[in-house]
Order: structure tokens, then sequence, then C-alpha cells
């Protein structure tokens, strides 16, 4: 396209984001630089309608593990497509048995079973329910700074209040604790307590990576008070913190797992979560139907989460995530050293990173000047001090020393910006 078809097209947009999107949205986009149409993407590169080439650091807030319409996940499910794009739920459906059987055979524990549905939150709701159901009990303990999702169940069990308040009352019998803290943990769980939700490393929190002995702590806890242990994995999982699971850090096997985004391989959206024999067995026993879901499930997701799950193995991402997540880290821990006064931290485990600002508005005058640089950054939803660096874990040498040297820039423009303001 050329320049003025480019110009009339993204205007029309912004009008009809005005009118019948989100105005408030579409004004944020504009104030960060963002006011652009995304228009295709390849690897761990976004282009927009202009021509503008971005390493995506946000990768979706973890979808996009294998980057961009990876080949391989694309032409399976465009040859699913052809053939049967959703199931009919009545007849057996193989590439979810196929899917299944892949997933029991490398999750961890005794993890056997799987449930399909669409998106992370969706998978948290099944939890929730399974968990309920299966113990006979009603309350669940969660962690301050959880994020989980923002339907009603998984809001319940989130853990900021600027998004809690505004849907009050939410889910009876909810507590937050401390997240980190197994001390606090201990007096929270009693003998009402149906689960225990977690996620491995806090995402929307800022990246927080827990004690070494945290989830082990979890773990025990709940077996001797007869709780269940629920890890969400939504944004942990499939290979991102340099394990296949982040619980593998820790050695620690969940009576209940969550996953999503990387799941359906950045192409199908797809949602999961897992349980062992003896969760099924009282859950799903008397009635197979007791929890389901319409278009959770179809072929056409699980080719893709089954083919995204096969490249992930095939190719160790896993292990490609912890190599260049060491890389990326040191070189931003180097950066930070540079701007003591603006940046706090730089933290993670394997491609799942954190940078913590002294101040959020530094935060994101930081993200602003990283997108004229060809780098794509957010803050995290529960810590906007936090910008986050989750990039494909396809990303190569070249594109992490790109990323530095563009997060380098950007915080030289930021200092100089804050210094000339003060001046003036």
């Amino acid at each position: 396209m050329d320049v003025a078809e480019v110009a009339r097209i993204t205007e029309e947009t912004i009008e009809k984001y005005q009118k019948y999107v989100n105005p408030t949205q579409v004004a944020l986009l504009k104030v960060g630089g963002f006011d652009k149409i995304e228009w295709e993407g390849c690897g761990a590169v976004l282009r927009d309608a202009e021509g503008g080439e971005y390493i995506d650091c946000l990768g979706g807030f973890g979808i996009f593990a294998l980057g961009h319409a990876h080949p391989r996940v694309v032409e399976a499910v465009v040859a699913q497509a052809r053939r049967l794009p959703l199931s009919s739920k009545t007849f057996l459906n193989k590439p979810l048995a196929d899917l299944a059987e892949l997933l029991a055979r490398v999750s961890p524990g005794d993890l056997q079973y799987t449930f399909m549905c669409n998106s992370g939150a969706e998978a948290v709701e099944g939890a929730l329910k399974v968990a309920r159901m299966a113990t006979g009990r009603p309350n669940i303990v969660a962690a301050v700074g959880g994020y989980h999702g923002k339907t009603l169940g998984a809001l319940s069990v989130s853990g900021r209040e600027m998004y809690r308040a505004p849907f009050q009352p939410l889910l009876p019998g909810v507590a937050h604790v401390p997240y980190g803290d197994a001390g606090r943990l201990a007096e929270a769980i009693d003998d009402q307590t149906a689960a225990v939700i977690l996620e491995p490393v806090q995402g929307e929190n800022g990246i927080r990576v827990p004690p070494d002995d945290y989830l082990p702590a979890a773990r025990r806890l709940c077996d001797e008070r007869g709780a269940l242990l629920i890890l969400d994995e939504v944004q942990t999982g499939l290979g991102r913190t340099g394990k296949l699971f982040a619980a593998e850090h820790w050695n620690v096997a969940p009576d209940i797992m969550t996953l999503a985004k990387a799941l359906g391989g950045g192409v199908v959206p797809a949602g999961a979560f897992l349980g062992t024999p003896a969760i099924w067995d009282r859950v799903f026993r008397e009635n197979p139907f007791i929890h389901s879901s319409t278009f959770g499930g179809g072929e056409m997701a699980c080719v893709a989460a089954l083919t995204a799950l096969q490249v992930t193995i095939e190719e160790d991402l896993p292990a490609q995530a912890a190599a260049k997540g060491a890389t990326l880290l040191a070189g931003l821990q180097q950066i930070r050293s540079r701007y003591p006064d603006l940046l706090v931290e730089a933290r993670g485990k394997g491609l799942m990173i954190g940078v913590e600002f002294a101040d959020a508005d530094v935060a994101k005058l930081v993200i602003g000047s990283l997108v004229h640089h060809g780098v794509i950054a957010a803050y995290t939803l529960n810590n906007p001090t936090v910008i986050r660096f989750e990039p494909p874990l396809i990303l190569t040498d070249a594109q992490i020393d790109h990323v530095l040297h563009a997060f380098d820039r950007a915080m030289a423009e930021t200092q100089e910006m804050l210094a000339e303001f003060l001046e003036g």
C-alpha cells in the first residue's frame, strides 16, 4: 500500500475504535506511539501497515513463544480448517486425544487428564470448579498480586483491587496472602480450603520469582491439610521460564494445572486445565458433562496446540529460553547499573524478565521510546513500575543485541528528557 492509502486506513480504524470499540484505549495507544495498524508477523518480528518493523518483546503477554505465524503450526491449522475446523461434539475427536496424550506424557507428576477450553481465564474457572467439587470444600487461598484472568471466578482469585473493586461482591470464601511467604500461607489453609492457586512465577505482579522453598512448602501444606494445589502456568508454561513447566524448577507437581497463551502456538486461541486421575474420577465419573465448553477442544485448536507442543519439544525451546534469557537478563542488569536512580532491578527466569523502575511514569516514557527504536514492550498489569520482556523463544542473538541497544538508547533519551524537564 502507498503512504496515502495507509494513512486513510489508519484514520478510519482509529475512528471506528473511538465509535465502536474503546475510545479510551485508542487514546492511550496514541500517547504511547502504538496508534498504527499491525499488519503481519514472522518469527520475533511484527510489522505495521507502514512497513515499520519491531522486535516483539511483549509477545502477546506470552502467546508467541514460537513467534508469529510459525509455519508448521499455520500449515497444520490450515489443513485441519479445510477438513474440519470445529468439533461436532458428537463423535470422537482424534486431535483432542493426541494432544491430551502428549500433555499427560510431558506434564509434571500424576497429571493425566486434560479439559480443553479457549483461554486462561476459562481454564482457571474450570480449575476452581473442579477443586471445589473434588474436595467438597468451598474456600480458595490465592496470592496478593496474582493474576488469573478477569472473568468473575478468575477475578475473585486475582490479587489487585483496582480490577476487583468495581465488580464486588465476587466469589465468596477467597483469601489473599502475600506471595512468597510460606508462613502466611500456612495460616490461611484450613479444613475448609478446597485449593491454593498460585503462579510459579508471578507475571502481572512484575515478574516475581518466589523463594526456592515456597512452592515446595505450598505442596507440603496442601498435602497435610487435604487441599489441592492449582498451579497457573498460563503465562509461565510451555518453555517460557527455561523449563517446559515452571514448576519443574522446584520439582513440584500440582493437582491441577492451567495452560493457555502459548498453547495455541500463536495461531489459534487455546486453553486447558489438567488434573490427576483421582480428581477426574470424583468430578466426571457420574456426569461427564458436569463441566463443558461448546468451542473448547475443537479440532483446529487441538491441532495447533499439538503441533506447537511438538515443535517446543523437538527444538528444545525451554533450553533455548534458558540460554537466551540469561544473555538478555545479564545485558539488562548491566544497563540497570548505569541508571541506578531510574532502575531498581532486572529479574526473571528464562525469557520471562521484568525490569523494575523507581517510577511508573518513567517506565511509560521508556516504553514509548522503545517503540521508536523498533522494540515492543509493555508494563505488567498489576505493577506498572515493571516493564516485561517476554519475546518469542526463537529470538536470535542478533535480535537480543538489538533489544539491548534499543533499551540503552531509550534509557538515555528518557534520562535526558527528565533532566531537561527539571532544568526547565
